[in-house]
């Protein structure tokens, strides 16, 4: 089944508004349910992929930026991360949004009925940006900054990362081929044509 694309403009705002409060809400409930110190379970992204494959880049990146509120506070400020937290987690997440929605909407993922195995994919390849940056706020802008750097904490991160976002990946998968998920979007939040 293909479905249809948000746009930015009013309903697209309200869009982005709400995938950001259904990720920070994802975010504070998975984070509050398994948190060990620095690192935690977060689901957030399951509301920036939603984004990005219904909306492409710009609504994807949005909303990752804004859906990583939660954790950039809860990883920054009152974690270990400081204020780098606060702009890097927020800025990763955007990052997948972005580089999602920018795949999705090359390969027109909109268009295609069937697409299970394409959209996993793009979803998995979507959050290797973020992988990497992830990687240079551990080995390079924390040791910058704070003189410390923790490639075991590094590891585990991006082993517990690749874990939700295989799973993540999968989840989309099966939305995107659902029918009424997609009307709901394509009804719910896309403007109507005047016929």
């Amino acid at each position: 089944m293909t479905f249809t694309t948000v746009k930015l403009g009013s309903k697209g705002l309200v869009f982005i508004a709400v995938m950001a409060v259904l990720g920070n809400t994802l975010s504070m409930l998975s984070i509050g349910l398994a948190n060990a110190g620095q690192i935690g379970l977060d689901l957030s992204h399951i509301a920036t992929f939603i984004a990005a494959v219904y909306g492409g880049p710009y609504v994807g990146c949005l909303t990752g930026l804004l859906s990583g509120l939660f954790s950039g506070v809860y990883f920054g400020p009152m974690g270990g991360f400081a204020w780098l937290g606060l702009i890097g987690l927020p800025l990763g997440k955007a990052l997948t949004g972005l580089t999602t929605g920018a795949l999705c909407q090359l390969l027109k993922v909109n268009q295609r009925s069937r697409a299970f195995i394409l959209v996993v994919s793009l979803v998995l390849i979507g959050y290797i940006p973020e992988c990497l940056f992830t990687a240079f706020f551990f080995l390079a802008l924390m040791p910058h900054f704070f003189g410390w750097a923790s490639v075991g904490m590094l590891i585990t991160i991006l082993v517990k990362a690749w874990i939700e976002v295989g799973v993540m990946s999968i989840f989309m998968g099966v939305l995107t081929g659902n029918a009424g998920f997609n009307t709901l979007i394509t009804n719910g939040l896309t403007p109507r044509e005047v016929k």
